[in-house]
């Protein structure tokens, strides 16, 4: 069985998606859609813009989200029967399944990522990665920490993402190389994503959501809220708004997606860091890229 999976933030990069635009007519009338939704030129950021453009959250998640839904376009589906995204990614996800339009979804994202923004900037804070440590010692060692300071991405066996107040993360990352992890590293975003500092941004998130028009599945989602195949769209809009708060739990969705019959995995969108992440979850399946 085929499952797609899109990329999240941090995937993007300058250049990204002109020669799909440069490919055919009808993807770069979809990719010039954008501009119009969002009401700035943000494919001249995608095509020519910097490093640092790229890497403001209200720029980087709808370029993405554009880049990948183009890939998409362009293979057509692949005949998957089963879609996930890493956290961003799940909207991507949700156009390639028939929930949302590539309109809708945009507009979903961009309100994400503005929301994201702001609570960002309210309560500056951080995230680090923690490589070489079991996911239970670090759930432990988060959990003893003083201050607010939880697991964000369980991105593969030995790789997770901690998040939370940066006092926190620092001190957590210290008790981590204590426990023997191999690296404790502060990453260089100005955000606790996926941790309880998003509250402000979740409620902006939902009311967004609530206006939009959700369809039900076609084939189903393996969200990272819950790790297991979900098709009904009511399910589906709690699931993404519980997200932004909760952990991306990409480690236990792809095992379940290997559990009920995954065994080819084809990345849509920049970049190739979920291929790398599933062959360290599981080196037995296929893993690919979509063009």
């Amino acid at each position: 069985m085929k499952a797609l999976v899109f990329p999240g933030q941090g995937s993007q990069f300058v250049g990204m998606g002109k020669e799909l635009y440069d490919s055919r007519k009808d993807i770069k009338d979809l990719m010039e859609s954008a501009n119009e939704i969002l009401g700035f030129d943000i494919l001249s950021m995608m095509f020519k813009g910097t490093d640092e453009d790229l890497k403001k959250t209200e720029v980087t998640q709808p370029s993405i989200f554009i880049h990948s839904v183009a890939v998409l376009k362009t293979v057509n589906g692949l005949g998957a029967e089963m879609v996930a995204g890493h956290s961003l990614g799940e909207f991507s996800a949700l156009v390639a399944n028939g929930v949302l339009s590539f309109d809708d979804g945009l507009r979903l994202v961009s309100a994400r990522a503005k929301a994201m923004q702001e609570a960002c900037d309210a309560n500056p804070s951080s995230m680090a990665a923690i490589l070489g440590l079991a996911d239970e010692k670090v759930e432990e060692i988060c959990a003893a920490t003083e201050g607010i300071v939880v697991p964000a991405n369980y991105n593969c066996p030995g790789q997770l993402v901690i998040s939370g107040e940066t006092a926190a993360v620092e001190m957590a990352c210290a008790k981590m190389k204590e426990a023997g992890a191999k690296r404790a590293l502060m990453l260089p975003v100005n955000g606790a994503f996926h941790s309880p500092l998003m509250q402000p941004a979740q409620e902006k998130l939902a009311a967004a959501i609530e206006n939009t028009k959700f369809r039900n599945a076609m084939i189903p989602v393996y969200q990272n809220i819950t790790t297991t195949a979900i098709s009904d769209p009511e399910e589906i809009k709690q699931n993404l708004i519980k997200q932004l708060t909760g952990p991306v739990k990409w480690t236990q969705s792809v095992q379940n997606m290997i559990k009920d019959g995954a065994d080819t995995f084809i990345e849509v969108g920049p970049g190739k860091t979920l291929q790398g992440l599933i062959k360290k979850i599981n080196s037995e399946v296929e893993v690919s890229t979509a063009i």
